[in-house]
This record gives structure tokens, sequence and C-alpha cells, in this order.
């Protein structure tokens, strides 16, 4: 996985699923039932235990930890729920909101966080499986802190509100949050991730000139500010076809994309300046074994002409996946060695 994320020879891609530890998994629900969600997080045995599960169970090659990308701004002073998605109590959308914003350790206000890290690091060492840190962008996070919880309609009024009428609140806020990102992100680091992912889900959301002006700078920032020399950088931005060159300047390693995104274009454009993390559409793990194989084989070729390839899917594993046929995605990953 390392290899792969730094353009280095491989045999084959790895393989593992974002959100692979999750409902669809028996053993997973069994863990969780009866524990609040962020109680869950909190909880350094059951997170241990369900981030491990994907190994043993359906055949990934890296750990992610198990978390939610509103965590550390849990310690920034935000109150919040999840019901079942982040909820704020109180919407940020004041200049003193966001300078009332704490910027503290992380170590010291999510512990709990790097002593999870620091037991799979160890659970996983002799094995060699990398473990995967990560955490929410700062428009992502922002579009949740502004509109008060999240907004299916993707449109975020208050945030482009503010966007347009205050523009150096908005520039505020997400500067105070890429900051600690970029010690959040080295904290894990420190407690032993080796590649750290940065989700900015909602960023495909603005067109391509809002992107360069909002958040390319910020993401920029986070990139320069990261111990990529211990852990490279994956940035996923889900449904973002138009946004793919733009986000060739972030200064990540590696690009994470969604299923909408043709592979075979993103590998041409993309040649030896990064590496590449994608893309099977979830809902394709339904339709069977067969299926899942050809299609694996397909994206793998189409990836050729990028420096390096980490199979995954477009988004994160649905709750209502089959176990078969997440075994069936990485069956296929490891086949692709053998040509079988």
């Amino acid at each position: 996985m390392l290899r792969a994320c730094r353009g280095e020879p491989v045999d084959r891609p790895p393989v593992w699923l974002m959100r692979q530890a999750g409902r669809y998994l028996p053993e997973y629900r069994a863990v969780r039932a009866g524990v609040g969600f962020l109680d869950m997080c909190r909880d350094v045995e059951r997170a241990v235990e369900v981030s491990l599960q994907p190994i043993r169970l359906v055949g990934s090659e890296a750990v992610v930890f198990f978390c939610d990308i509103f965590v550390p701004v849990t310690g920034m002073g935000v109150g919040l729920d999840f019901a079942p998605g982040p909820v704020m109590k109180e919407p940020l959308r004041t200049r003193a909101q966001v300078d009332a914003l704490r910027l503290a350790d992380p170590r010291e206000t999510v512990p709990y966080v790097f002593e999870i890290l620091r037991r799979l690091r160890r659970e996983l060492a002799p094995d060699r499986i990398p473990l995967i840190g990560f955490a929410g962008a700062p428009f992502t996070l922002a579009t949740y802190l502004v509109e008060g919880k999240g907004d299916p309609t993707r449109r975020y009024p208050n945030l482009r509100r503010l966007m347009r009428e205050e523009p150096a609140l908005v520039e505020a806020l997400l500067a105070r949050l890429a900051e600690m990102t970029v010690a959040y992100l080295n904290a894990q680091i420190e407690a032993g991730a080796q590649v750290v992912q940065l989700f900015d889900t909602w960023a495909g959301a603005l067109d391509a000139a809002e992107y360069e002006r909002w958040l390319l700078p910020v993401t920029k920032a986070i990139a320069a500010g990261l111990k990529r020399a211990e852990a490279p950088l994956i940035l996923y931005v889900n449904d973002a076809t138009h946004l793919f060159d733009l986000t060739m300047e972030s200064g990540a390693d590696v690009l994470s994309i969604g299923a909408a995104v043709a592979m075979a274009d993103a590998a041409r454009r993309a040649g030896r300046r990064v590496s590449l993390q994608g893309n099977l559409d979830p809902a394709e793990l339904t339709r069977g074994r067969a299926h899942i194989f050809a299609r694996v084989k397909e994206i793998a070729e189409a990836a050729k002409p990028a420096r390096g390839l980490i199979l995954n899917l477009g988004h994160g594993c649905l709750p209502d996946t089959p176990v078969e046929g997440v075994r069936a995605f990485t069956d296929a990953a490891r086949a692709l060695a053998t040509n079988e």
C-alpha cells in the first residue's frame, strides 16, 4: 500500500474499502449493540475490535481506524450529537463563534483516538498490515457546522450566503479548521498511522472556480503541514469529475475518485503526478462474484497509465452490502497478481 501511494513498483494493487468496518458486518452490529455512536468512538476496546474485523472477515489489506470526521471538532468546543448524522447544538454563523473555536492539542482533547491508533499499530505490526488514519476536510466540516446538520440537497444556503456576504468569516473558519486538521493528522501519524486520508466529501458541490477560490489553498496548506515523508496523504472528493485537474494541484500523494469518474481518463490525466484510489460503485458489490472480478480487472487495466493504484470503492460501503460481495472484491484484487 505504501509503495502504491508513492508510485513505486508493486506486483498488484492493494485493496481496502472506505467504511469497511460498518453495518454490513453482523460482527460489527454485535459489538455496537446498545452503544451510542460517539460512545463507540470513545470506547478503545470496541473501536479496536471493529477496526480489525475487516482483516479477519473480508480480507481487506489495510485497517482504517474506527472513528468519525466530527470527533476532533468536539475538542474545539462545538456541541453536537448524532441523529444519526452530526447535528450541531448551535449552527456557527458569526465571527464571534469562529473566533471562539479552540485550537487545543488533540492529544489532550480526544486522547482515546491516539490510544486506538497505538493499540492497532501494535496489533498490525507483526503482519506488516498498514494502518490508515483520516480526517474531514475543512469545507465538508464547515457545511455541517454552518447549516447545523447535513443538507441532502447539497445547496448549503447558509454557507453560500456567508461566502457571498462575509467571505472573511468563511476564510477564517476554513483556516481554523485546517489548522486543527494538520495538528490532528500529525498526531495520528505520531501514534502509528502510516497513511492518512482527507475526506472532502461535499466539495464536489462547488464548481471549479469556487473550488480554486475557497478550497484549493486550504487543502494545499494541509498537505504542506503534514508529515508526509512518514505517511502519504490520500485526498477523497466525491462526485468531482469537474475538479480532477485542480485536485492534482492539492499536494496529495493519492487521489481517491468517485464511481462517476472514468478511471481511464483519470489515469491518463494523472500520469506520474499522483497515484489513484478507487473506484468501484458500492452498488456493484451486490452483483455476484463473476461480475465483481470482471469489474476489478477493468479498473486495474484502466488505471495502468497512473503511477499507482489502490483498489477501493467510489464511496463508502453501504449498510446492506452482502458480505460475500466484499470478500469477492478483495479476492479479485489478489487474483490480479496471478491473472486468475
